[in-house]
């Protein structure tokens, strides 16, 4: 079996890859390098003459080869080699006519614990946190056991420190309030504070008890992000834009135990996201894998999530069953708070192409992706 063609598909605000075989196998995957699509697309269009010929089944050659080609790195070759290592890893599944959990060393839970995104769409800016309460409580009829805000106030940037921290306890309490003690909460920083903030803040919401605090800081620094985690008395979770096994390793090196947040649509698919499980379970660390893209990145998140023992819960986010994605066919079934095994061969995952052909292509605008304080500065700068 060889490789022999790469179709590639700029959809909604999404890149998906198919992979083609000579003897009609395919498979798909897709970038979690969401801010830069076109970006991916090129190297996979660069990748093309490389990959032709080649036997897909050999995941580990490949990843490898197509990281040594060029002597650079980054999220956008990273994003690359993972969509494409994802779709070789469903055409072995099919191939073996076997799910992908299977092939990678079979199950040891059957099935994944989800925490559901709540979203700013639920009520984060309502007055006295209402809608943060009501949205808590839906989700835990529904069945979820935990529940992800960004409590941050909307200014976060231009409050005193004292509003800053009162404000963001208010909001946190009424996650707290509607979720009830029977539910985990994480709160969920977007990398919008300096460390000392972070710290402080951290010691005011630890009474809520909340499972982890991620991404207090800015990613540009991995000692630093690993510095917090050995500061702060909550656990804290790193590495959502992380792409290798390096960096996992420099960050729990400089940080020690902590919840490790790889993308398998950016640290390099199924090759290279079960290396950085292991890489965490020698720290006795867990992995908490990041996913809000859709149903692709669900599927592989959930395979490997099968897999490894190391596990704690799944990203997911509602935006999955919606209309956005009507061009994927999922064999995934959620029962409540869970996922359920997959049993179909590969992701369980297929793509329909007279609807995928039909999608335009809506590009992210980058104005207005980083807030401004009242001085002019950009608010993500330390």
């Amino acid at each position: 079996m060889k490789i022999e063609k790469i179709n590639s598909y700029l959809v909604r605000n999404m890149y998906v890859v198919e992979v083609i075989t000579d003897n009609g196998i395919s498979g798909v995957g897709q970038t979690a390098c969401w801010a830069y699509p076109e970006a991916v697309k090129s190297v996979v269009d660069k990748f093309e003459n490389v990959l032709i010929g080649l036997n897909p089944l050999d995941t580990e050659h490949i990843s490898q080869l197509l990281l040594r080609s060029g002597p650079f790195r980054g999220s956008i070759l990273s994003g690359a080699i993972s969509a494409i290592d994802i779709a070789l890893w469903d055409i072995k599944g099919k191939n073996h006519n076997e799910p992908i959990w299977n092939l990678l060393g079979g199950k040891v839970r059957n099935k994944v614990r989800l925490h559901l995104l709540l979203g700013i769409e639920h009520g984060n800016s309502k007055s006295n946190n209402q809608g943060i309460i009501d949205a808590a409580k839906k989700a835990v009829k529904m069945g979820f056991t935990a529940l992800k805000i960004d409590p941050l106030p909307s200014n976060y940037f231009d409050l005193s420190l004292d509003k800053l921290i009162k404000e963001t306890e208010d909001i946190v309490a009424a996650l707290r309030e509607g979720a009830g003690s029977e539910v985990d909460i994480i709160l969920e920083i977007h990398r919008k504070l300096t460390p000392m903030t972070s710290i402080h803040l951290a010691n005011a919401v630890k009474k809520f008890n909340p499972m982890f605090y991620e991404d207090p800081i800015q990613i540009d620094s991995i000692m630093s992000q690993g510095e917090i985690a050995k500061r702060v008395s909550i656990p804290v979770a790193n590495g959502e834009r992380m792409h290798s096994i390096w960096e996992f390793r420099e960050l729990l090196a400089h940080g020690g135990p902590q919840y490790v947040r790889p993308d398998i649509g950016l640290a390099g698919g199924f090759t290279q996201t079960k290396k950085i499980a292991s890489i965490a379970e020698s720290y006795h660390s867990a992995l908490v894998m990041h996913n809000f893209l859709g149903p692709i990145l669900t599927a592989a998140s959930v395979h490997l999530d099968i897999n490894i023992p190391n596990f704690l819960t799944q990203e997911f986010t509602l935006g999955d069953e919606s209309e956005k994605h009507n061009f994927i066919e999922s064999s995934l079934k959620r029962d409540g708070g869970y996922m359920l095994l997959p049993e179909k061969p590969g992701l369980g995952i297929e793509i329909k192409k007279d609807i995928i052909n039909q999608i335009p292509y809506e590009p992210l605008d980058l104005n207005g992706q980083v807030p401004f304080r009242d001085d002019g500065s950009i608010a993500f700068s330390v």
